[in-house]
């Protein structure tokens, strides 16, 4: 499953040419603010320099991939098409290895033939391809991260010893330097399994200090290293108040308002400029907050709206307008079949089903505030996809005479 997985998107990556990237802006598009944290590495010029222009040390962005890309970067040369191959390559493997997870997971919640379709689901699903395939960004791996963390935190519950907790911890440190979005799910995956290993009589105490003890000591030089670039504490990345001021504003509309975003708008890349990346973004953050302050009753249409394109697709995203409408109807399908059967499995009280329920509701939560991408669903379209896959073969099963 994992071969023809990889084998597949890699082929789509060489005959569809996904690797070659528009070099508009300076190859702006290959990785974006990744892509350019990555060339300043691979370049000498340390952790800096997000955008389009030279902007010095910065926080924009968790410091794993941009160096993963710096290292890719270092062997085959910046922004070349042999350096893309091996980026988006290593997405797909990424992409390829979180067919076991989804395995894992589904196994043990619903029995192995569900889990056996859902790891092919994922294998063979065009729209999983997608972002492996063309985006060089940390998508897949936060994917993958994250379907290994709910698959742990299933199985910590029958299991003893130190080496579970170091894992957890482990990975949890990995996820917080990827993605910190997912750090959503941190506290409810702990006092998850802190209670299914205390209904079976067992003690926790000890590995949830070793757990995050492991947590720590991955993620604390790099909030060193944030302390002593920027004199403050900063918790991996800096960059909140600006997309929460991008989402929330005057013309806010629930989508991203890309025109405020420093590499569209040469007045806010004057303004990070002048007023450096700390204070730029607490400017911007100053701005939203008062706008969502003076607009209590806009603001929550924005979160309802967000809410809405979060689950059932962003109008006018397409490239080709004409086919929004479609698209964002299979989008909106996949989210109903996998809310119909996460209710289902909640009524069936199925092993897990309320570790699903928990993740649904606390890792999207603060794209409802912020705003919305097909791209912010992706590192939970494997667990959704169980979901999906479950209450298709429910219809089946009851469809089937006996």
């Amino acid at each position: 499953m994992v071969v023809i997985a990889f084998v597949l998107r890699f082929a789509l990556i060489t005959i569809g040419h996904t690797y070659r990237f528009k070099n508009i802006d300076n190859n702006f598009s290959f990785g974006w603010e990744m892509g350019r944290i990555g060339r300043s590495l691979a370049e000498g010029q340390g952790f800096a320099n997000p955008f389009n222009e030279p902007t010095g040390p910065t926080a924009w962005e968790p410091p794993l991939y941009p160096f993963l890309v710096a290292g890719v970067f270092r062997l085959t040369g910046v922004y070349t098409h042999a350096s893309a191959i091996i980026l988006l390559s290593i997405n797909s493997l990424c992409s390829a290895l979180t067919c076991i997870p989804i395995f894992l997971i589904a196994r043990r919640s619903f029995g192995e033939k569900l889990a056996v379709w859902s790891g092919w689901l994922w294998a063979l699903l065009p729209s999983v391809m997608y972002w492996c395939t063309r985006w060089v960004w940390e998508t897949s791996l936060a994917a993958l991260l994250l379907a290994l963390i709910f698959w742990l935190t299933l199985d910590m519950e029958e299991r003893d010893g130190w080496e579970p907790w170091l894992q957890f911890g482990l990975l949890w440190g990995m996820a917080a330097l990827t993605n910190t979005s997912l750090l959503a799910f941190l506290p409810v995956s702990g006092l998850w399994i802190w209670y299914r290993r205390w209904r079976a009589g067992k003690r926790s105490l000890a590995g949830v200090v070793l757990a995050s003890c492991i947590f720590i000591a991955c993620v604390t030089p790099w909030i060193v290293r944030n302390y002593r670039t920027f004199g403050k504490f900063i918790f991996v990345r800096d960059n909140f108040g600006a997309e929460l001021r991008i989402g929330n504003g005057p013309m806010a509309d629930g989508t991203w308002q890309e025109y405020l975003h420093p590499t569209r708008n040469v007045y806010e890349m004057g303004r990070f400029h002048e007023l450096g990346e700390l204070r730029y973004i607490a400017e911007r953050k100053h701005s939203a907050t008062k706008f969502i302050r003076d607009n209590p009753g806009v603001f929550a249409v924005l979160c309802i709206r967000r809410f809405i394109y979060y689950w059932g697709g962003i109008p006018k995203l397409s490239e080709i307008p004409a086919l929004t409408p479609f698209k964002n109807s299979l989008y909106l399908a996949s989210s109903v079949l996998a809310f119909w059967g996460l209710g289902r499995a909640l009524r069936k009280n199925v092993p897990g089903a309320w570790l699903f329920f928990w993740l649904v509701l606390s890792y999207p939560a603060i794209y409802y505030i912020v705003f919305p991408h097909p791209r912010y669903r992706h590192p939970i379209e494997p667990e959704l996809g169980i979901l999906m896959v479950y209450v298709v073969s429910e219809a089946e099963r009851k469809r089937l005479p006996g």
